[in-house]
């Protein structure tokens, strides 16, 4: 329906739901073994914390986890089933920093940033690292963005691979932040903090903000309801659990259809840690 061809990015599927086990697993796994002892400590809507809660599992340090008091209830779970208890903060970028922070100082433990260090972009990048050598052609790719560093490292890796790809990045109305940064040429803070796409509502960061200042084609913004069409979508046709973060690229193409007509479009769906008992069309937020 959309006249595009489209190949998904099913990250979905990926350990702990989502694409950040890739830079958290690069991050993790690369710390110096003097460090590691010490534990690591991570602020994150779920996702990350998810994927830090794994990583640290693996390595076989301990974990402090910072989250959300509004995180899904489904991401809440998943970091306790690696057997840390997560703390839990206001739901603001200012908040998730400064408990991140006083952990810090009590633990003398690491900071896996979300999105703000390279050895996580590097090792998110590696999604349209795979997706390019996975299909044949391939011309436009659309990235959801929230703090940056998956659409950071996808901008690295493909204009790399593919200098004349375009790279636009999918991002909610609601949380504009990164639209509006690359309207006034400096990072804006987040205005609202209530979208349904929760993995979005991050603001970008320091390392990542010139990269898509300066690689980026485009940012569509993306209603609330094209959110939870799109979410619903992919459940219903293509049997696809993901969550309004991930479903956020197809919601953009599906509102801006014409745009992407006769191309050959990936679309990265990045989480699939959708809340089943609570979805997005039943609860009145497809604003």
């Amino acid at each position: 329906c959309t006249g595009a061809s489209i190949v998904f990015k099913c990250e979905n599927m990926q350990h702990g739901g989502a694409f950040k086990a890739r830079g958290a697993c690069n991050a993790v796994l690369s710390l110096d073994d003097n460090v590691a002892k010490k534990g690591i400590v991570a602020h994150s809507s779920g996702n990350h914390a998810i994927a830090v809660a794994r990583a640290a599992t693996i390595r076989g340090i301990p974990a402090s986890i910072v989250m959300p008091r509004n995180s899904m209830a489904n991401k809440l779970s998943a970091v306790k089933s690696y057997g840390i208890t997560p703390i839990l903060c206001e739901p603001s970028a200012t908040s998730r920093q400064e408990t991140a922070d006083a952990v810090l100082a009590e633990t003398g433990g690491t900071l896996i940033h979300p999105y703000d260090d390279v050895r996580t972009i590097a090792g998110q990048g590696t999604i349209a690292l795979e997706l390019i050598e996975q299909v044949e052609r391939l011309d436009t790719l659309i990235v959801p963005v929230g703090g940056g560093g998956m659409l950071a490292g996808c901008l690295l890796a493909a204009k790399a691979l593919l200098p004349k790809i375009q790279v636009i990045a999918a991002e909610p109305a609601l949380a504009d932040d990164a639209y509006r940064s690359l309207q006034s040429g400096k990072i804006e803070a987040p205005l609202r903090y209530d979208t349904v796409a929760d993995g979005l509502r991050t603001p970008l960061g320091t390392l990542n903000f010139p990269i898509i200042r300066d690689l980026v084609d485009d940012i569509i913004l993306v209603d609330e309801s094209e959110i939870v069409r799109a979410t619903r979508t992919l459940l219903d046709v293509a049997k696809l659990v993901v969550e309004p973060s991930g479903a956020t690229p197809l919601a953009a193409l599906m509102q801006d259809a014409e745009r992407f007509e006769g191309r050959d479009v990936g679309i990265v769906l990045s989480g699939g840690n959708l809340n089943l008992d609570n979805p997005p069309w039943s609860t009145g937020d497809n604003k």
